[in-house]
């Protein structure tokens, strides 16, 4: 019987130890950007550094995940989680230990195919196949907001360790970090199952073929590419930003702590929604808020409320775009290939990822001003609105053929 219809025993406790993953293994990944100003400023580096490494952990990370999703999908998601862990608390470490502007870049490699493998879309991939598909939406809303609440955590707390302890010390602590997420992934073994375990490597490709053959997921292959542009270039460039302004370096630090707290709160949202009203009209209806949000952010006077107010708002929208999207995923391409087609429509996240990152210090650097990133970010929320709309909301061709083989 299939988790539609059978209860499975331990899933509450999976759905624990999956939020537990997800809050510690995306939090620091997603906050780096706090360590910019003081590593810049210690070690004499242009913006662009420090923005390339972030910006080549985005890209591997993406390059990684439908890899990492395949293998889950084949044989199961715990060893691939638990790669992931070593992986990235490696890379954190050995950013704590390197000075070379090269060697920094090149742990992007490390962080990003370790962030890949340990990150919340394997884990709510996983959880997404084993809940009924009435509770689906929520139960990835729950882990995408487990990663919200690691956000609001490790900015603080990376701040602060960076102030009491140095930006080295720091690393190397929240390298060893990730060794926390080894005891959770026995939670997850016990009812995570290959879907796909049978497949051979031409029923990947159909199932690839099948899918970007569908407007729905090209749809959503695309219009993720901005979600990962907008997260990537106010994660890694609003702490400086903001101390660029005149502001404290304690304002930037809990602006992404706010963008944590209230993407708890907008991701439990995103996921009730999900499951009450169309998650296309949902999803396009974030990218233009979006839009409206940096619009009138870099339109007012800075301040410390203006910045405040900015991230809690932007919280709300922040990664609410992820249970609808992997939602979509699962509800028009099915669940036997979930993990690998969530896993490239992530590709697409990351490759935006890398351009915020990387343009971000790119253009600051050759013009000292963010002005144009901003409004770029607008532009594109504006056309990920548009890009969503032709999405229909029912099963494509592969979730037919999955349908037709298990009548």
């Amino acid at each position: 019987m299939t988790a539609e219809t059978k209860p499975i025993a331990g899933l509450n406790a999976a759905i624990f130890g999956g939020c537990m993953i997800a809050f510690l293994g995306f939090g620091f990944a997603a906050t780096f950007g706090v360590f910019l100003g003081p590593m810049s400023a210690d070690l004499g580096w242009g913006r662009e550094t420090f923005s390339l490494s972030v910006a080549v952990q985005a890209l591997v990370w993406g390059f990684s995940q439908p890899v990492a999703g395949a293998v889950a999908d084949r044989y199961g998601t715990a060893r691939v989680l638990a790669f992931g862990a070593v992986c990235a608390g490696v890379g954190f470490a050995l950013r704590g230990l390197t000075t070379d502007p090269t060697a920094f870049i090149l742990t992007g490699v490390l962080v990003g195919a370790g962030t890949g493998a340990a990150s919340f879309p394997i884990v709510i991939g996983a959880l997404g196949k084993i809940v009924r598909a009435e509770r689906r939406s929520f139960i990835l809303g729950l882990g995408t907001a487990a990663a919200s609440l690691g956000m609001f955590v490790a900015a603080p707390s990376a701040t602060a360790m960076i102030a009491s302890a140095g930006w080295q010390t720091a690393l190397i602590a929240i390298g060893a970090s990730f060794a926390l997420i080894l005891p959770f992934l026995f939670l997850i073994a016990r009812v995570s199952r290959p879907t796909a375990s049978g497949s051979s490597a031409g029923d990947f490709g159909q199932a690839l073929s099948a899918a970007f053959t569908d407007r729905s997921y090209l749809c959503l292959f695309f219009g993720f590419f901005v979600c990962g542009f907008h997260v990537a270039f106010i994660q890694t460039h609003l702490p400086a930003y903001v101390v660029d302004l005149g502001l404290a370096a304690s304002i930037g630090a809990w602006s992404l702590s706010l963008i944590g707290l209230f993407n708890i709160a907008g991701s439990f949202l995103s996921g009730w929604s999900g499951q009450a009203y169309s998650k296309r009209a949902v999803l396009s209806g974030i990218y233009v808020a979006r839009a409206i949000v940096i619009t009138i952010f870099i339109l007012v006077p800075i301040s410390e409320t203006s910045v405040l107010v900015f991230s809690a708002v932007m919280g709300l929208l922040w990664l609410s775009t992820v249970p609808l999207t992997m939602g979509l995923v699962a509800q028009t391409q099915g669940l036997k290939f979930l993990s690998t087609l969530a896993g490239l429509v992530f590709l697409s996240h990351q490759t935006g990822s890398f351009l915020g990152a990387w343009l971000g210090g790119r253009i600051y650097d050759a013009a000292q001003d963010y002005t144009p990133m901003w409004w770029t970010a607008v532009a594109l929320g504006l056309l990920a609105a548009l890009i969503h709309l032709p999405i229909r909301e029912e099963p494509g061709p592969l979730a037919r053929a999955e349908m037709a083989s298990e009548a």
